[in-house]
């Protein structure tokens, strides 16, 4: 941060160019010499460095300038903000089954997902983000964190197949709910997406989400898949891939209990469109005022144009009074 302490000083520079006018004019009615023969000085050529002559009048100015500023009392400052208000601890929880290659959100329902959810990380301040992934099991891909980029990156090497496949919605939820657990922020939320129904894991969505009512965790489910079919990419038994129309199955009453046993909202995104709108949705009601204070410490920095003015002086009167010295 950089600033004048005295910036009407600053003025001052408007006038150097009337001053230097005024002596200029007045060292040309002066300057006049009586010699007794002009035929020798006629005959003389001009200096070949003629622009030699106008060194000491920029050096003048050059200080007078320096002077002026060193005057007002340049100043930088670095800023510090003390938050004074804790933000939001939020996990969220991402489906990586097979059924989320469906293309009925674009280009598939898991890089829909990703790309929406590391827009909605972008967008947060000053709250703690977590990542889990479940599909047959459940793992915690980032911690809770302020590394926006670290969970972005993380976010994006998510892939269908590096867990093994089913979906484990009460695994996946209670494993958001363990990350908050020991978590000190007055607001605690999991945004879980998933598109289908829980068939795997020791735990229920329920019973997780139980527990996350327990703790005072808000819970927002997402249902991501259009209504009825979706084309989705499936192996071939002789080689390649083929796709196939399959029924979009979301457990909406179970989601729906689990978001409201906790006090949030469900939500059903049938397109990429609908999807960045719930995301945009939860970002607005997830939100707590943040009070911060600034203090802002200022170093002079005045010196530095002060002994440029010096030398810039030095210079022109080691010039005026040596090489480039004029007669009287």
């Amino acid at each position: 941060m950089f600033r004048f302490e005295d910036p009407a000083v600053l003025g001052l520079l408007l006038l150097l160019p009337v001053v230097f006018w005024l002596r200029a004019r007045r060292g040309r009615r002066a300057a006049s010499i009586r010699y007794s023969a002009v035929d020798a000085v006629r005959s003389a050529q001009a200096a070949p460095v003629r622009w030699a002559t106008l060194l000491p009048s920029t050096l003048r100015a050059l200080a007078l300038a320096a002077f002026v500023v060193a005057l007002a009392r340049p100043q930088t400052g670095i800023t510090t903000e003390n938050v004074l208000t804790e933000g939001i601890d939020i996990v969220m929880v991402l489906d990586v089954s097979s059924s989320m290659l469906a293309e009925d959100l674009q280009p598939n329902r898991l890089e829909a997902a990703k790309s929406v959810g590391a827009d909605f990380v972008g967008g947060r301040r000053n709250d703690r983000i977590g990542l889990v992934a479940f599909a047959g099991q459940a793992f915690t891909q980032a911690p809770l964190t302020f590394d926006y980029d670290v969970v972005q990156s993380l976010l994006g090497e998510l892939e269908i197949g590096m867990i093994e496949d089913g979906t484990a919605v009460g695994m996946g939820l209670a494993t958001a709910v363990k990350r908050l657990q020991a978590s000190p922020a007055e607001s605690k939320v999991v945004v879980l997406l998933t598109d289908g129904r829980s068939n795997r894991g020791e735990i229920g969505p329920v019973t997780a989400a139980q527990m996350a009512q327990a703790l005072g965790i808000r819970v927002y489910t997402i249902g991501a898949g259009s209504q009825g079919t979706a084309r989705v990419p499936v192996q071939d038994p002789l080689g390649g891939t083929r796709y196939a129309n399959v029924r979009v199955d979301i457990d909406e009453p179970t989601l729906q209990e689990v978001a409201e046993q906790t006090g949030g909202r469900y939500f059903r995104a049938t397109d990429t469109e609908s999807l960045q709108q719930i995301y945009e949705e939860i970002d607005e009601l997830e939100r707590t005022e943040i009070e911060v204070e600034n203090f802002t410490q200022f170093e002079e920095r005045f010196p530095l144009p002060l002994g440029l003015g010096f030398l810039f002086l030095m210079g022109e009167l080691a010039l005026s009074q040596t090489v480039l010295r004029r007669l009287p």
